[in-house]
């Protein structure tokens, strides 16, 4: 069964508004990784090696509040366009039924494939204009 959870994003302060969230929500962060974490890509802008590439702060039960920096290369943040919705998929096929169905009709941002962080991710926006991520962890606890 999938998941879903909202993604924020920020324009250099997701460790400070994610810090914040902590102190309100409790528990501890279960990742937080920095762009430098990243390897190398000569084909994509450098982004500030010391930014929030990704965090989670689970809360409750069944959600996670998600987030990163967006790099200036991807555009300023704007109310309104800095949160996407994250969908969690058990499988690898399922997280590829879901991708190839959201966006169906809308724009890829990032293709459907494996990742060096050891899942299977894309990026698109629906036809209606909602900005989605799907991911599978292939390996959730190695």
């Amino acid at each position: 069964m999938a998941t879903v959870n909202p993604y924020l994003n920020f324009s250099g302060n997701c460790e400070e508004a994610f810090e914040f969230y902590k102190s309100v929500f409790g528990g501890d962060f279960t990742g937080l990784s920095r762009f430098s974490d990243a390897p190398s890509d000569p084909s994509s802008p450098p982004a500030d090696p010391n930014q929030i590439m990704h965090v989670a702060l689970p809360i409750g039960d069944d959600q996670v509040l998600m987030g990163s920096d967006r790099p200036a290369s991807m555009g300023s943040t704007t109310p309104g366009d800095n949160v996407q919705i994250t969908v969690g998929a058990d499988t690898t096929d399922e997280a590829r039924r879901l991708f190839d169905g959201l966006a169906e009709g809308g724009q890829v941002t990032m293709p459907f494939e494996r990742t060096f962080w050891g899942a299977d991710f894309g990026m698109c926006v629906d036809r209606f204009g909602i900005p989605w991520m799907v991911n599978h962890d292939v390996n959730p606890d190695g």
